[in-house]
């Protein structure tokens, strides 16, 4: 036992303890409680002498250095010079005025007397009886303290002289250096006539280490006589816990006696049942066990024989029974070590011949006559062969397996290529037509074979659906029966089992045979065996036993018998019918990969790049309406043969626009900018463009030859004076517009196309009329006003349709390129810039000829003058030249543009003759001038009522 202070007593004074504390002086005496000293170094080395004045870490750190000096910081400040040295520090800092004065009261605070501890004093009296009790048992911790502070220094006075190598913990003598250490060699050394000398040594030597021993000795009694009462107190306690043991020891023995009774009155009888019923349910168990390994055993005589009847559904599902079974089961069983890599063989062999089966069927269905109008050989056939496939593997075999069959069937038409090239268009064209319907036969054939092989993997997922929802409610039902009863678990443990075990077993039982008499009940069952066992003895506890199948209708009216084993997971039976769809997926990219090959052969000499405009819009048609046909068979836009439409689409764009923009640019080559006259099937074709919708007129024989060529373009009420090569280029937009129309795929290219036509158009005729290129390239000797107007009326024709035609592609976009309808806004503006420069450059021919005859003109009669004689019929003749071309409008704003250059122009003139509006002889003559040119313009058609302001020619006066 393990004494302490607190727990032995120690002999002690009196009360008042007067002597003890005089004799034990604090000031001289009283240390701290200290540990026994180290007084050995860890280290001997071999010097006797150096081992007792080794420095201690024990000693040393109770020496005195100059970390222990303390030194009151005001001493140390204060001047012992002055009289008040206590308040000098105070004083040096914050002033003479600071001196101590006598703190007053506070108000605030009650006068605290003894009668406040009053209700304290009765309240702790009993606690303090009670530890004046306690002290006179154990003595005060100072008194203690004291006591051993005394004892301790004297022992550690004693201990000091004993050397440190002696409180090593490491002590050893059988280490060299301390055995040297404590005995030194030269104590025993008698040689030399010393024996006397080393005698006395060793008698000392032996003295020395006998007065060590007894300090130690003193030293161990000293402190045992310390903890002697302690010792007995524990002694005496030690007998009184032996008295109770020994009490409680015959306690136990009376209650083991009285438990061992109760229990073999009352509970060994009830234990004993239990352990019988465990023990028949155990045999029940290995009974029904050995009767499934007997099954088992069975297993591959079994399979062999579903075999060789072709029932591969039924083998399979033996197959994934058994191994289930042995699984769980009969898991570690030696016996059947082998059995469950014989079963994964035999699967493996029933797969490989349902491979085959379907192979046959699937080549016999493909390679029959495409005339047949069955679409499915045999559907029974194909649901015997697919009801198995539950697996991956079958799967992926199957996909193959189309394939193959599928590459074979399309190759039989795309044979004899070089042959095909030798045929013309018509020919060609229909050759083609038959090959699509061969393949949309072709794809409607799989997709009823796969429509049914999908019917019965959805099938299963409904039945899946159903029987889950079953077992949620009956779930439901068991949890609301189970919260209705009040289960007690017993606690109890015989022989490693619960009583509560034993209990649920038979509940079990009861429930097995309730399950087993209601199955036996029904017509289909059939008795499990005819021993005397009763009915639970023919279940196991795993499901896997318990062969349930569900039957699954397909639209063919087979059932599809789906055993519980052979179900797939939800998961697993969605990606089964996305490979089947996948399936249809690739026969699709397969006719159309064929077509592409067949389409690519007969391009390889640019055949399709030399067919006209409704040779290939035909085409397109056609290649359009299979791929839309294909996608409604397999549900997917296959992209092989819409990529290749579109290439070819693209080369045809570029001819098209190639051939329309080399025809304009002969036609502009050649044009000689007069008016020419406007055949019939032209103005129907504009006419045909009525409310913002662009379609070509269908050619009307015999109407078109008993009318006659117009004089000009009648568009919406307008009449518009163009020349051929305008004509013609409205045709040609019309037909960018009309193969939009008929190939929706190259709307972006004709877009793109059909502006570069446009601004090639501008910029060609802006080089041959206002740059004068005719000149060159026609031979024209001038440019007249006649040509620049007929331009102008040319170039509002075409900014007239520009709206109408973005409309157009506008309709055909999708949203997403409706950025490139920018296009029309810059050719507009191009054309309207190409439009003001004209009408500048009409301006400015009149504006030359102004400056030429009014620098001559001089105020003089007679009148009029034969400057303003010339000015008007130049005037007259720029009316003759633009009225018949340009509107009223426009020719009125023209004449306003013109007059205000002639008055510019006049009133320099009168400003350098000094001609003023003074009523002089002068200004009447200019007058006169003025009045016949305003008589003379006013007069041309549709200039009456122009405002010709004539009023500006004069100078302000100042």
């Amino acid at each position: 036992m393990a004494s302490s202070h607190s727990s032995s007593p120690v002999p002690q004074g009196s009360s008042s303890d007067v002597f003890f504390k005089k004799e034990v002086d604090p000031t001289k005496h009283i240390r701290p409680v200290q540990s026994l000293p180290d007084v050995c170094p860890k280290e001997p080395t071999g010097d006797s002498n150096s081992l007792c004045v080794a420095p201690s870490l024990v000693t040393d750190q109770h020496r005195w250095t100059i970390y222990h000096s303390k030194v009151n910081l005001p001493a140390a400040l204060n001047d012992p010079r002055l009289a008040k040295r206590e308040s000098d520090f105070f004083t040096k800092t914050w002033g003479p005025d600071f001196v101590d004065t006598e703190v007053i009261p506070s108000f605030y605070l009650p006068q605290i007397s003894k009668e406040h501890f009053t209700i304290y004093q009765q309240e702790i009296s009993q606690r303090e009886k009670i530890h004046e009790r306690c002290k006179n048992i154990c003595p005060p911790k100072d008194t203690f303290d004291r006591t051993l502070v005394h004892t301790h220094d004297k022992s550690r006075t004693d201990l000091e002289q004993v050397p440190k190598i002696f409180m090593k913990p490491d002590f050893a003598l059988d280490d060299s250096l301390t055995f040297n250490s404590v005995l030194p060699w030269s104590h025993f050394n008698t040689a030399g006539g010393k024996g006397n000398r080393d005698a006395a040594s060793s008698k000392l030597l032996q003295e020395k280490l006998s007065h060590y021993l007894d300090i130690v000795e003193v030293n161990i009694a000293h402190q045992i006589s310390l903890r002697s009462e302690a010792f007995f107190h524990a002694m005496t306690s030690q007998h009184e816990l032996q008295d109770y043991l020994k009490k409680t020891s015959q306690a136990v023995k009376m209650l083991r006696d009285k438990i061992a009774q109760i229990d073999k009155v009352m509970c060994e009888g009830s234990l004993h049942i239990l352990r019988l019923a465990l023990t028949r349910n155990n045999c029940v168990k290995v009974y029904n066990k050995l009767k499934l390994m007997a099954t088992v055993h069975q297993t591959q005589p079994t399979v062999q024989v579903l075999l060789s009847t072709s029932e591969f559904v039924g083998a399979l599902d033996l197959i994934a029974t058994t191994q289930e079974v042995l699984q769980q089961e009969l898991q570690g069983i030696h016996s059947f070590r082998h059995l469950g890599s014989q079963l994964c063989e035999l699967e493996k062999l029933i797969d490989k011949m349902m491979i085959a089966e379907f192979s046959t069927y699937s080549h016999s269905d493909l390679n029959r006559p495409l005339e047949d109008d069955c679409q499915v050989l045999e559907e029974v056939c194909v649901l015997n062969c697919y009801r198995t496939c539950f697996s991956q593997i079958i799967v992926s075999k199957i996909i193959l397996n189309f394939k193959v069959c599928q590459t074979y069937e399309v190759l039989h038409y795309v044979t004899l290529a070089n042959q095909m090239r030798m045929l013309n268009f018509p020919q060609w064209f229909d050759l083609l037509k038959d090959i699509f319907s061969k393949f949309t036969i072709f794809l409607q054939r799989v997709k009823a074979t796969l429509n049914i092989i999908h019917s019965v993997v959805h099938s299963v997922l409904d039945k899946n659906q159903r029987t889950r929802e079953l077992e949620e409610i009956s779930q439901q039902k068991n949890a609301t029966k189970d919260n209705s009863l009040d289960t007690e678990v017993a606690y109890l443990i015989h022989e490693g089992m619960f009583i509560s075990d034993a209990f649920s077993e038979g509940e079990l039982t009861a429930m097995t045979v309730d399950t087993a008499s209601q199955r036996n009940a029904s017509p289909n069952s059939e008795p499990c065996s005819s021993d005397s066992v009763s009915e639970p003895e023919c279940t196991t506890d795993s499901s896997s036993s318990k062969e349930q199948t569900s039957s699954s209708a397909t639209p063919g009216g087979v059932d599809i018998m789906v055993s519980e084993d052979m179900k797939l997971t939800d998961l697993e039976l969605g990606k089964l019918a996305n490979n089947i769809q996948e399936l249809l997926y690739s026969a699709s990219d397969i006719c159309h990969d064929r077509a592409v090959k067949f389409l690519m052969s007969r391009a390889k000499d640019g055949f399709l790049e030399k067919l006209n405009s409704m040779e290939f819009i035909t085409l397109s048609r056609l290649m359009e309406t299979f791929i839309l046909d294909t996608e409604q068979i397999c549900g997917r836009k296959s992209m092989s043969l819409l990529g290749a439409l579109q290439s070819q689409a693209n080369k045809f764009v570029n001819r098209f626009h190639e051939e329309r923009k080399t025809k304009l640019s002969l036609l502009l080559d050649n044009e000689r900018w007069k008016q020419a006259d406007v055949p019939a099937e032209f103005q129907d074709l504009v006419d045909s463009i009525s409310d913002g919708k662009i379609a070509l007129p269908e050619k009307k024989l015999g109407a078109t030859e008993e009318r006659k060529p117009a004089e000009v373009l009648i568009v919406e009420g307008q009449q518009y004076a163009v020349v051929g090569t305008v004509l013609l280029l409205i045709r040609i937009i019309l037909e960018y517009c009309q193969c939009v129309d008929n190939i929706p795929s190259v709307t972006t290219d004709m877009l793109t196309r059909l502006s570069d036509l446009l601004k090639y158009f501008n910029s060609r005729s802006c080089q041959l009329v206002l740059g004068a290129g005719a000149l060159q390239v026609v031979g024209l000797k001038t440019i007249t006003t006649k040509n620049l107007a007929l331009s102008s009326r040319c170039l509002q024709l075409i900014v007239h349709y520009i709206p109408v035609i973005r409309a157009h592609f506008e309709a055909r976009l999708p949203p997403k390129q409706y950025s490139m309808l920018r296009h029309f806004d810059h050719i507009t503006k191009d054309y309207h810039d190409h439009i003001a420069e004209i009408s500048a450059k009409l301006v400015a021919i009149m504006d030359s000829l102004f400056d030429k005859l009014l620098s001559k003109y001089e105020v003089k009669a007679p009148v009029p003058s034969a400057c303003f004689r010339n000015i008007c019929k130049q005037m007259a003749k720029m009316h003759e030249a633009i009225f018949d071309l340009l509107p009223e409008e426009q020719t009125q704003m023209l004449f306003l543009r013109i007059n205000a250059s002639y008055k510019l122009h006049l009133k320099k003139q009168l400003s350098h003759l000094n001609v003023i509006n003074d009523g002089g002889p002068q200004n009447g003559l200019v007058t006169a001038d003025v009045a016949f040119y305003t008589g003379n313009l006013q007069a041309l058609k549709g200039l009456k009522d122009l405002d010709l302001n004539m009023a500006e020619i004069w100078e302000q006066k100042r």
